[in-house]
Protein backbone atom coordinates (compact mmCIF):
# COMPACT_ATOMS: atom_id res chain seq x y z
CA UNK A 1 0.00 0.00 0.00
CA UNK A 2 0.82 3.30 -0.80
CA UNK A 3 1.80 6.36 2.03
CA UNK A 4 -1.97 7.44 1.74
CA UNK A 5 -3.52 4.11 2.59
CA UNK A 6 -3.17 1.43 5.35
CA UNK A 7 -4.08 -2.30 5.82
CA UNK A 8 -5.07 -3.71 9.05
CA UNK A 9 -6.83 -7.15 9.50
CA UNK A 10 -9.28 -7.78 11.49
CA UNK A 11 -11.79 -10.51 12.06
CA UNK A 12 -10.13 -12.21 9.39
CA UNK A 13 -10.99 -9.72 6.75
CA UNK A 14 -8.45 -6.65 5.63
CA UNK A 15 -9.83 -3.25 6.47
CA UNK A 16 -8.48 -0.62 4.07
CA UNK A 17 -7.40 2.68 6.37
CA UNK A 18 -7.13 6.08 4.49
CA UNK A 19 -5.24 9.19 5.99
CA UNK A 20 -4.07 6.80 8.64
CA UNK A 21 -1.59 9.48 9.35
CA UNK A 22 -4.01 11.99 9.82
CA UNK A 23 -4.13 13.51 13.43
CA UNK A 24 -7.36 12.89 14.74
CA UNK A 25 -6.35 14.45 18.53
CA UNK A 26 -4.74 17.86 19.19
CA UNK A 27 -3.22 17.56 22.79
CA UNK A 28 -0.41 14.77 21.59
CA UNK A 29 -0.74 14.37 18.69
CA UNK A 30 -2.62 10.83 17.86
CA UNK A 31 -3.62 9.86 14.17
CA UNK A 32 -6.32 8.04 12.88
CA UNK A 33 -4.15 4.53 12.89
CA UNK A 34 -3.70 5.32 16.75
CA UNK A 35 -7.38 5.10 16.96
CA UNK A 36 -7.75 1.89 14.78
CA UNK A 37 -4.90 0.48 17.47
CA UNK A 38 -6.75 1.73 20.28
CA UNK A 39 -10.15 0.07 19.46
CA UNK A 40 -7.71 -3.23 17.91
CA UNK A 41 -6.40 -3.13 21.68
CA UNK A 42 -10.03 -2.90 23.33
CA UNK A 43 -11.59 -5.42 20.72
CA UNK A 44 -12.74 -7.58 23.16
CA UNK A 45 -14.36 -5.81 26.23
CA UNK A 46 -15.50 -3.33 22.78
CA UNK A 47 -17.60 -6.67 21.39
CA UNK A 48 -18.69 -7.80 25.08
CA UNK A 49 -20.34 -4.55 25.20
CA UNK A 50 -21.48 -3.57 21.90
CA UNK A 51 -21.43 -6.82 19.65
CA UNK A 52 -24.66 -7.77 17.43
CA UNK A 53 -26.19 -3.53 18.50
CA UNK A 54 -26.81 -1.40 15.81
CA UNK A 55 -24.96 1.80 16.26
CA UNK A 56 -25.28 5.17 15.00
CA UNK A 57 -22.40 7.00 13.52
CA UNK A 58 -21.06 10.40 14.33
CA UNK A 59 -18.38 11.28 11.51
CA UNK A 60 -15.26 13.64 12.02
CA UNK A 61 -13.95 14.05 9.00
CA UNK A 62 -11.41 16.63 9.96
CA UNK A 63 -10.98 14.78 13.33
CA UNK A 64 -11.98 15.68 16.89
CA UNK A 65 -11.35 19.32 16.64
CA UNK A 66 -13.36 19.67 13.36
CA UNK A 67 -17.25 20.01 12.54
CA UNK A 68 -18.91 16.44 12.56
CA UNK A 69 -22.58 15.09 11.64
CA UNK A 70 -24.36 11.85 12.16
CA UNK A 71 -24.91 10.12 9.52
CA UNK A 72 -28.02 7.36 10.76
CA UNK A 73 -28.10 5.60 7.14
CA UNK A 74 -25.32 3.41 5.72
CA UNK A 75 -23.51 4.53 2.68
CA UNK A 76 -24.21 2.86 -0.54
CA UNK A 77 -20.93 2.01 -1.54
CA UNK A 78 -19.99 -0.46 1.38
CA UNK A 79 -18.29 -3.81 1.42
CA UNK A 80 -20.19 -7.09 0.88
CA UNK A 81 -19.74 -9.05 3.90
CA UNK A 82 -21.21 -5.52 6.30
CA UNK A 83 -23.97 -6.81 8.63
CA UNK A 84 -27.02 -3.60 8.67
CA UNK A 85 -30.06 -3.28 9.96
CA UNK A 86 -33.32 -1.54 9.94
CA UNK A 87 -33.81 0.69 12.82
CA UNK A 88 -36.71 3.29 13.69
CA UNK A 89 -36.30 6.59 14.21
CA UNK A 90 -38.68 8.62 17.15
CA UNK A 91 -40.51 10.47 14.14
CA UNK A 92 -41.27 6.75 12.63
CA UNK A 93 -38.79 7.12 10.12
CA UNK A 94 -36.77 4.00 9.17
CA UNK A 95 -32.97 3.81 7.91
CA UNK A 96 -30.24 1.10 7.59
CA UNK A 97 -27.82 0.90 10.65
CA UNK A 98 -24.35 -0.76 10.94
CA UNK A 99 -24.50 -3.64 13.26
CA UNK A 100 -21.53 -4.39 15.55
CA UNK A 101 -21.07 -7.74 14.40
CA UNK A 102 -16.96 -7.67 15.30
CA UNK A 103 -13.93 -5.83 15.14
CA UNK A 104 -14.03 -5.33 11.16
CA UNK A 105 -17.53 -3.38 11.53
CA UNK A 106 -15.47 -1.15 14.00
CA UNK A 107 -12.76 -0.35 11.86
CA UNK A 108 -14.03 0.12 8.88
CA UNK A 109 -16.67 2.68 10.77
CA UNK A 110 -13.24 4.27 12.09
CA UNK A 111 -12.34 4.54 8.92
CA UNK A 112 -15.37 7.02 7.72
CA UNK A 113 -13.91 9.31 10.52
CA UNK A 114 -16.57 7.43 13.19
CA UNK A 115 -14.28 8.31 16.57
CA UNK A 116 -17.15 6.62 18.80
CA UNK A 117 -20.23 4.87 18.36
CA UNK A 118 -23.97 6.11 20.36
CA UNK A 119 -25.17 2.32 20.62
CA UNK A 120 -28.94 1.12 20.87
CA UNK A 121 -30.09 -0.49 24.14
CA UNK A 122 -30.73 -3.80 22.25
CA UNK A 123 -29.61 -6.62 19.76
CA UNK A 124 -30.44 -6.05 16.15
CA UNK A 125 -31.74 -9.64 16.22
CA UNK A 126 -34.30 -8.88 18.45
CA UNK A 127 -35.66 -4.83 18.43
CA UNK A 128 -38.36 -4.92 20.22
CA UNK A 129 -37.27 -5.51 23.40
CA UNK A 130 -34.72 -3.67 25.38
CA UNK A 131 -32.08 -5.44 27.15
CA UNK A 132 -30.03 -2.78 28.49
CA UNK A 133 -31.05 0.17 30.98
CA UNK A 134 -29.16 3.01 31.24
CA UNK A 135 -28.66 5.50 34.37
CA UNK A 136 -27.17 8.48 32.93
CA UNK A 137 -26.16 11.07 35.73
CA UNK A 138 -25.55 14.51 33.68
CA UNK A 139 -23.91 17.07 35.50
CA UNK A 140 -25.86 20.60 35.28
CA UNK A 141 -23.64 23.49 35.19
CA UNK A 142 -22.02 24.13 38.12
CA UNK A 143 -22.00 20.60 39.06
CA UNK A 144 -18.73 19.26 40.22
CA UNK A 145 -17.37 15.59 39.55
CA UNK A 146 -17.52 14.98 42.99
CA UNK A 147 -21.08 15.23 43.24
CA UNK A 148 -21.60 13.49 40.02
CA UNK A 149 -20.04 10.62 41.97
CA UNK A 150 -21.59 11.07 45.36
CA UNK A 151 -24.68 10.69 43.06
CA UNK A 152 -23.29 7.17 41.34
CA UNK A 153 -23.05 5.71 45.18
CA UNK A 154 -26.75 6.40 45.80
CA UNK A 155 -27.72 4.74 42.26
CA UNK A 156 -25.39 1.79 43.71
CA UNK A 157 -26.91 1.87 46.78
CA UNK A 158 -30.76 1.79 45.50
CA UNK A 159 -30.17 -0.69 43.39
CA UNK A 160 -28.93 -3.02 45.60
CA UNK A 161 -31.65 -2.57 47.94
CA UNK A 162 -33.51 -3.88 44.99
CA UNK A 163 -31.18 -7.04 44.27
CA UNK A 164 -29.76 -5.08 41.36
CA UNK A 165 -26.60 -5.34 39.70
CA UNK A 166 -25.33 -2.05 37.75
CA UNK A 167 -22.21 -1.61 36.53
CA UNK A 168 -20.32 1.86 36.08
CA UNK A 169 -18.45 3.74 33.34
CA UNK A 170 -17.10 7.14 32.91
CA UNK A 171 -18.77 8.83 30.10
CA UNK A 172 -16.03 10.06 28.45
CA UNK A 173 -16.63 13.51 30.05
CA UNK A 174 -18.30 14.92 33.34
CA UNK A 175 -20.86 12.38 33.67
CA UNK A 176 -21.46 8.45 34.49
CA UNK A 177 -23.76 5.80 33.36
CA UNK A 178 -24.54 3.18 35.60
CA UNK A 179 -25.88 0.31 32.53
CA UNK A 180 -28.19 -2.68 34.37
CA UNK A 181 -28.32 -5.79 31.62
CA UNK A 182 -31.34 -7.06 31.36
CA UNK A 183 -33.57 -10.08 30.41
CA UNK A 184 -35.00 -9.58 26.83
CA UNK A 185 -38.85 -9.18 27.91
CA UNK A 186 -39.66 -5.55 28.22
CA UNK A 187 -40.04 -2.88 25.43
CA UNK A 188 -38.44 0.79 25.86
CA UNK A 189 -41.32 1.98 27.25
CA UNK A 190 -41.52 -0.50 30.22
CA UNK A 191 -37.81 0.49 30.77
CA UNK A 192 -38.22 4.28 30.13
CA UNK A 193 -40.89 4.09 32.91
CA UNK A 194 -38.15 2.18 35.15
CA UNK A 195 -35.63 4.57 34.89
CA UNK A 196 -38.58 7.58 35.62
CA UNK A 197 -38.83 5.73 38.98
CA UNK A 198 -35.68 5.38 39.34
CA UNK A 199 -35.00 8.82 38.83
CA UNK A 200 -37.81 10.22 41.17
CA UNK A 201 -36.77 7.80 43.85
CA UNK A 202 -33.24 9.32 44.20
CA UNK A 203 -34.18 12.88 44.00
CA UNK A 204 -36.94 11.71 47.26
CA UNK A 205 -33.73 10.44 48.78
CA UNK A 206 -31.00 13.26 47.74
CA UNK A 207 -33.07 15.86 46.72
CA UNK A 208 -30.03 18.52 47.20
CA UNK A 209 -27.89 16.46 45.29
CA UNK A 210 -30.26 14.63 42.14
CA UNK A 211 -32.97 15.89 40.20
CA UNK A 212 -35.61 14.27 37.93
CA UNK A 213 -36.54 17.73 36.76
CA UNK A 214 -36.65 17.50 32.47
CA UNK A 215 -36.90 21.41 32.27
CA UNK A 216 -33.14 22.85 33.05
CA UNK A 217 -34.70 25.87 34.81
CA UNK A 218 -35.84 23.64 37.23
CA UNK A 219 -32.84 21.56 37.90
CA UNK A 220 -31.03 24.01 39.85
CA UNK A 221 -26.82 23.11 40.54
CA UNK A 222 -27.95 19.03 41.03
CA UNK A 223 -27.02 16.34 38.66
CA UNK A 224 -30.11 15.33 36.31
CA UNK A 225 -31.04 11.64 36.15
CA UNK A 226 -31.67 11.43 32.78
CA UNK A 227 -34.49 9.04 31.94
CA UNK A 228 -35.04 9.91 28.73
CA UNK A 229 -32.24 8.11 27.64
CA UNK A 230 -33.95 4.99 27.72
CA UNK A 231 -36.65 6.28 25.59
CA UNK A 232 -37.96 4.14 22.29
CA UNK A 233 -35.19 4.27 19.56
CA UNK A 234 -32.28 6.61 21.84
CA UNK A 235 -28.99 5.94 21.37
CA UNK A 236 -26.43 6.23 24.14
CA UNK A 237 -22.67 6.70 24.08
CA UNK A 238 -20.95 3.10 24.46
CA UNK A 239 -18.57 1.86 26.79
CA UNK A 240 -14.87 1.77 25.40
CA UNK A 241 -15.65 4.35 22.74
CA UNK A 242 -13.46 7.44 22.47
CA UNK A 243 -14.51 10.89 22.94
CA UNK A 244 -14.01 13.71 20.54
CA UNK A 245 -11.72 15.52 22.62
CA UNK A 246 -8.24 16.62 21.82
CA UNK A 247 -7.44 14.53 24.99
CA UNK A 248 -8.64 11.46 23.18
CA UNK A 249 -11.00 10.48 26.19
CA UNK A 250 -12.32 7.17 26.79
CA UNK A 251 -16.26 6.10 28.13
CA UNK A 252 -14.01 3.28 30.52
CA UNK A 253 -16.21 0.82 32.22
CA UNK A 254 -14.75 0.55 36.08
CA UNK A 255 -15.79 -1.11 39.67
CA UNK A 256 -17.06 0.51 42.51
CA UNK A 257 -14.29 -0.18 44.10
CA UNK A 258 -13.05 2.82 42.20
CA UNK A 259 -15.23 5.29 42.26
CA UNK A 260 -13.45 7.28 44.67
CA UNK A 261 -10.50 7.76 42.69
CA UNK A 262 -12.14 7.61 39.35
CA UNK A 263 -10.53 10.12 37.06
CA UNK A 264 -12.10 10.48 33.46
CA UNK A 265 -9.72 13.21 31.91
CA UNK A 266 -7.14 10.52 32.53
CA UNK A 267 -8.92 7.96 30.89
CA UNK A 268 -7.58 7.87 27.25
CA UNK A 269 -6.46 5.98 23.92
CA UNK A 270 -2.70 6.38 25.85
CA UNK A 271 -4.43 4.85 28.96
CA UNK A 272 -6.70 2.50 28.43
CA UNK A 273 -5.36 -0.58 26.52
CA UNK A 274 -2.57 -0.77 29.97
CA UNK A 275 -5.21 -0.31 32.27
CA UNK A 276 -7.18 -2.98 30.57
CA UNK A 277 -4.17 -5.58 29.71
CA UNK A 278 -3.62 -5.23 33.93
CA UNK A 279 -7.42 -5.01 35.33
CA UNK A 280 -9.51 -6.84 32.23
CA UNK A 281 -12.72 -5.98 32.10
CA UNK A 282 -14.76 -4.70 34.60
CA UNK A 283 -17.83 -5.63 32.78
CA UNK A 284 -16.86 -8.95 32.14
CA UNK A 285 -19.73 -10.81 33.75
CA UNK A 286 -22.42 -8.46 33.15
CA UNK A 287 -23.46 -11.09 29.68
CA UNK A 288 -23.52 -13.69 32.16
CA UNK A 289 -26.32 -12.60 34.34
CA UNK A 290 -29.03 -10.91 33.04
CA UNK A 291 -31.68 -9.60 35.34
CA UNK A 292 -35.41 -8.80 35.87
CA UNK A 293 -36.60 -5.07 35.23
CA UNK A 294 -39.49 -5.91 37.59
CA UNK A 295 -38.13 -4.57 40.96
CA UNK A 296 -38.02 -1.49 39.11
CA UNK A 297 -41.24 -1.81 37.36
CA UNK A 298 -43.19 -2.01 41.13
CA UNK A 299 -41.03 1.52 42.15
CA UNK A 300 -43.14 3.20 39.21
CA UNK A 301 -46.27 1.18 40.05
CA UNK A 302 -46.15 2.65 43.26
CA UNK A 303 -45.62 6.40 41.98
CA UNK A 304 -48.30 5.60 39.38
CA UNK A 305 -50.78 4.58 42.62
CA UNK A 306 -49.49 8.18 44.70
CA UNK A 307 -50.89 10.13 41.66
CA UNK A 308 -47.78 10.90 39.59
CA UNK A 309 -48.13 10.82 36.17
CA UNK A 310 -45.43 10.10 33.30
CA UNK A 311 -42.37 12.74 33.12
CA UNK A 312 -42.40 14.49 29.55
CA UNK A 313 -40.67 12.94 27.05
CA UNK A 314 -38.45 14.57 24.30
CA UNK A 315 -39.68 16.93 21.60
CA UNK A 316 -38.99 14.78 19.15
CA UNK A 317 -41.39 12.43 20.09
CA UNK A 318 -45.24 12.08 19.96
CA UNK A 319 -47.72 13.14 22.89
CA UNK A 320 -47.78 10.45 25.00
CA UNK A 321 -50.83 9.05 26.95
CA UNK A 322 -50.53 10.17 30.32
CA UNK A 323 -48.08 13.18 29.54
CA UNK A 324 -47.75 16.16 31.46
CA UNK A 325 -48.09 19.75 29.32
CA UNK A 326 -44.89 19.44 27.38
CA UNK A 327 -44.15 23.56 28.05
CA UNK A 328 -41.63 24.91 30.24
CA UNK A 329 -42.77 25.73 33.79
CA UNK A 330 -42.10 29.35 33.46
CA UNK A 331 -43.54 29.96 30.00
CA UNK A 332 -47.07 27.92 31.40
CA UNK A 333 -46.88 30.64 34.13
CA UNK A 334 -46.73 33.37 31.51
CA UNK A 335 -49.34 32.03 29.90
CA UNK A 336 -51.92 31.79 32.85
CA UNK A 337 -51.03 34.76 33.95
Amino acid sequence: MGDETAAVEASGREVIITSPDKVFFAERGETKLDLVHYYQAVEEPLLRAMRDRPVLLQRFPHGAGGSSFFQKRIPDSHPDWLQTTIVSTPNGTTSRALVAADLAHVLWAVNLACIGFHVWPAQASDPDHADELRIDLDPSPGVTFPMVQEAAREVRALLDELGIVGLPKTTGNRGIHVYVRLEPRWTSYQVRAAAVAVARELERRRPELTTAAWWKEERGRRVFVDFNQNAPHKTIFGAWSVRARPGAQVSTPFTWDELDAIDPDSLSIATVPARVARQGDPWASMTAAPQSLEPLLALHARDTAAGLVDAPWPPVYPKMPGEPPRVAPSRARKATA
